[in-house]
């Protein structure tokens, strides 16, 4: 059974994500990022090359774990977790990517600081396995 645009788009985002933040791998940017790509993230500098100068700059031992990730059309969203990144509590991230081409194009993301269960006032972790794939 093929795959629809939005199962091949997600899918896309998740191995790039995990390609360039978990395995490091230096090949990722060209292999899943356009050579246009527009970042939107306040926390990186333009282009491919914004995003490998910050993947470069972070702890070794930093993670990204993806949780729910939903796609329309061209756009996946991904609300994920980056542990171990240098500041004293982890950063729970919604992505947003628009595909062009079979790559990511574009980026916009949202940014917190993880607060636990026992910190959030309604008792309930930011993240975890709360949310089922869609």
């Amino acid at each position: 059974m093929e795959k629809t645009i939005e199962e091949k788009n997600k899918s896309l985002a998740l191995e790039a994500f995990d390609a360039a933040f978990n395995k490091r791998d230096k090949a990722a940017y060209e292999r899943y990022w356009s050579p246009d790509y527009i970042q939107h993230s306040a926390h990186i500098s333009p282009g491919r090359d914004g995003l490998k100068e910050l993947i470069a700059s972070a702890p070794a031992n930093m993670r990204y774990e993806p949780g729910l990730a939903i796609a329309k059309g061209d756009f996946v969203m991904i609300h994920g977790r980056f542990t171990n990144i240098g500041q004293p509590k982890a950063w729970v991230v919604v992505d947003i990517l628009r595909i062009e081409n079979g790559l990511l194009a574009e980026h916009w993301d949202v940014i917190q600081n993880e607060a636990t269960a026992a910190e959030s006032r309604s008792g309930k972790p930011m993240f975890g396995d709360q949310f089922s794939e869609v």
